[in-house]
């Protein structure tokens, strides 16, 4: 179920706005666990590359895993300004989401 609404979620949000996901240049998922985030990379055509994976270093830190993972994936290099940034999440009581930015520098600016 997890992979499946992470998916659907993406894709209906690369649809909305009109965005393939090869224009996806970073992937933060919900890092619920390894082999969700794989599910979905996968099934999205994302690679491995563009993903960024922190779950095994830090467990599931619930909704502080997509800031945790923005944060490292600017730390090393990642995120720089213009990079189109696809994130998908769930939680408890069966709520998902996803939400598609372009990273701008020190939070200016941007659409």
């Amino acid at each position: 179920f997890a992979s499946r609404v992470l998916v659907d979620s993406a894709e209906k949000v690369l649809h909305e706005c009109d965005v393939s996901v090869d224009d996806v240049d970073v992937y933060v998922p919900h890092q619920a666990n390894v082999r969700i985030i794989e599910h979905a990379r996968k099934n999205l055509g994302i690679p491995e590359d563009r993903t960024v994976v922190n779950v095994d270093r830090f467990g599931n830190t619930s909704s502080g895993s997509i800031p945790l993972a923005l944060g490292d994936a600017r730390a090393d290099g990642r995120l720089v300004p213009g990079e189109m940034v696809l994130m998908t999440g769930m939680g408890a009581g069966l709520t998902w989401g996803s939400a598609l930015i372009e990273w701008t520098a020190n939070g200016e600016g941007g659409h």
